[in-house]
């Protein structure tokens, strides 16, 4: 198990500094190298984008068939060759193929690798181990989104090179993805909880309100620096300065916020992560009746309380997911609650919209999705297994 445990975090730290590193490139690679218009690029790579939306759904039962390591391999493939094809792109329709590429990809990753991280894990509450690889994806994600801040600054060939790197820690993780030695167990048809994930509603409502939950955070990614930079106008440095705080919470204080919060049921946890959620709305909108010289220092306090929500919600929603999906489809289930975070992230864009609308109107959104997560939470209670929402128990340690 710890030789297992040791590849599968070295493998997703290579994948997370790769994608750390090109993510934040993508449109100016596209614009500046490439050389598409901007709008023209945007729409470009939204395209393929939304068209990998429907991975999860066709990956589900592919992963409760053969196993999440052979679907997690192919994903990294079909990444690096994503980078490849934007290595080489021309024109409008490479980059589609591109954006495709690398959606299909990523979805495909990421409706496996919460069941390979539970059998990596073994038996027992998965709570500390999705907080230990949480803790390193954002420790590589944030050294990587460093990089690609200073590559910034380069010229065309440095960003190739950056492409370039990417591609190769796709291709170095799907290697070391490949030495785990983790056995899966095909359920026989008859299996009794082998039970549908549109006909198993409390898990449909469960992703509901995840996706409530997510909503708070991807709006943070792109909506904070719209709120500092065109709202408040605030330095051009500050928006980076608090994702930085927030990546440097999520890397470093991860396993720590589990103990704390250990004797808190999951759904009692992930209610009191909902409440800081909107707290953090309500404080980060009074922002903008301070002097501007205390609103930094106002904004970093506010994402403090945010990133103590979000520790507190992150690992607890997987390990929730995890164990109140059925055995017999268990990668059907986690495979569809990926759609929580998918659909945030499709929404979260109107939602910075509505800054055009008023300066508030975005945060109560927010606001409102967090409370109404929070009161939803509630029936799930007596809904879901008793034994994925009951206290946990202490959980593994990797020593």
């Amino acid at each position: 198990m710890r030789r297992n445990w040791v590849v599968l975090l070295i493998a997703l730290g290579v994948d997370n500094l790769g994608s750390g590193l090109f993510l934040p490139l993508t449109m100016v690679y596209v614009t500046r190298v490439v050389g598409l218009p901007l709008g023209v690029a945007g729409a470009a790579v939204t395209a393929g984008t939304v068209a990998g939306l429907l991975v999860p759904a066709l990956v589900g039962p592919l992963v409760d068939r053969v196993g999440p390591r052979p679907v997690v391999v192919v994903s990294q493939v079909l990444q690096a060759v994503a980078a490849l094809v934007y290595l080489t792109a021309s024109g409008v329709a490479s980059v589609v193929v591109g954006a495709l590429l690398l959606a299909m990809g990523q979805q495909m990753f990421y409706s496996a690798l919460f069941a390979l991280i539970a059998d990596v894990a073994g038996t027992g509450p998965k709570d500390r181990a999705f907080a230990v690889v949480g803790m390193v994806r954002s420790a590589a994600f944030g050294f990587g989104a460093l990089a690609a801040g200073v590559l910034l600054a380069g010229g065309d060939t440095v960003l190739r090179w950056a492409i370039g790197v990417d591609g190769l820690t796709f291709v170095v993780a799907a290697g070391l993805a490949v030495l785990l030695r983790v056995s899966h167990q095909r359920p026989a048809r008859d299996e009794p909880n082998g039970v549908g994930v549109l006909r198993n509603r409390p898990y449909l409502l469960l992703i509901g309100t995840t996706m409530l939950f997510s909503l708070a955070v991807d709006f943070f990614l792109i909506g904070v620096p719209v709120f500092v930079l065109d709202v408040l106008h605030g330095p051009n440095w500050l928006p980076g300065v608090l994702l930085a705080l927030l990546t440097a919470m999520s890397a470093l204080f991860g396993t720590a916020m589990l103990r704390l919060t250990r004797r808190w049921s999951r759904l009692g946890a992930m209610s009191l992560g909902a409440v800081l959620f909107a707290t953090w709305c309500l404080i980060s909108v009074a922002a903008r009746w301070l002097p501007s010289a205390v609103q930094p220092g106002y904004l970093v306090g506010a994402v403090v309380v945010f990133g103590t929500g979000n520790l507190i919600f992150g690992p607890r929603a997987n390990a929730l997911a995890e164990a109140a999906a059925p055995v017999a489809s268990r990668g059907r289930h986690l495979a569809a609650f990926q759609y929580a975070f998918t659909l945030a992230g499709v929404l979260a864009p109107a939602v910075v919209g509505l800054f055009s609308v008023s300066y508030w109107l975005p945060w109560l959104v927010v606001a409102l999705a967090c409370l109404t997560a929070s009161v939803l939470l509630r029936p799930l209670a007596t809904k879901l297994p008793a034994s994925a929402v009951a206290v946990d128990q202490p959980p593994f340690r990797v020593r």
